[in-house]
């Protein structure tokens, strides 16, 4: 344990699984309190809310459909009320693409996959830094983009824009939110072991097949994206701003090989 968060508060959204649950812990390890946010899974979020209270940290944990405006609202109304003022936002909540291709998807899953993956932490960045001018200013953002912010897949329209146009978010950002020293970086995770890549961590002849394009052979664990989270939190990140920090076994300089 550390104490490099001692008694900050920490926004995690889509922290009832994976990189954000993973995240939860890391940081109340590190001495912050956190919001758990959740869109299905309540028995996960639950959990995460265990593991930072047996970090002995504060957390609540809140239901959000993070495409409204008003539920993301209420979770920063609530963080208020309960924790205290936010200093950090980890924008980690988001879907994954249908794999149907452009002239067959249903405008339905082009809106949804827009709105969870870009709508919905443009929202809370919006609420993020209001509450933080109101404090006096300082602070960090993280968005949990993807390698897919540079990496195009075929059946990915969705998923692929909306994380290239959070990283364009996060760029103005960085700009944007410079005079009030509020730092703003975003993580781009390859392949990670979570219910994202379910197929895999169920069936290890997937996992080998997927991994073998990936340098390093292997995917990453949760915690390992949960660390470079807990630098990018801390004062030890100062001076990062408006970067993306791509942690992928090497996967996309193995792109074009052998072309």
């Amino acid at each position: 344990m550390t104490e490099k968060l001692k008694d900050k508060i920490a926004i995690i959204t889509g922290s009832d699984s994976g990189i954000g649950q993973a995240t939860a812990k890391a940081f109340a390890e590190s001495g912050a309190d956190v919001t758990i946010t959740y869109f299905n899974d309540e028995k996960g979020a639950d959990e995460t809310r265990k593991l930072v209270e047996a970090a002995g940290r504060r957390a609540i944990v809140v239901q959000c459909d993070q495409r409204d405006p008003a539920q993301v609202d209420r979770v920063f109304r609530e963080t208020e009320e309960k924790l205290g003022t936010p200093y950090i936002l980890v924008n980690n909540a988001g879907i994954d693409s249908t794999g149907k291709q452009v002239a067959d998807m249903p405008l339905e899953d082009w809106d949804k996959e827009i709105k969870t993956n870009l709508y919905g932490p443009f929202y809370c960045c919006q609420q993020f830094i209001r509450a933080r001018r109101a404090a006096g200013g300082k602070g960090r953002i993280i968005n949990v983009t993807s390698v897919h912010e540079d990496i195009p897949r075929v059946g990915s329209a969705g998923y692929d824009c909306a994380k290239g146009g959070l990283r364009n978010l996060t760029r103005t950002l960085c700009l944007e939110l410079a005079p009030d020293r509020i730092n703003v970086n975003n993580i781009a995770p390859g392949m990670v072991m979570t219910p994202m890549n379910q197929p895999a961590v169920e069936d290890r002849k997937i996992y080998d097949e997927q991994v073998s394009v990936i340098p390093w052979k292997r995917a990453a664990e949760p915690w390992e994206i949960a660390h470079l989270a807990l630098y990018l939190a801390s004062d030890d990140a100062d001076y990062a701003n408006g970067q993306t920090f791509t942690l992928d076994g090497g996967l996309t300089m193995a792109m074009g090989q052998g072309a």
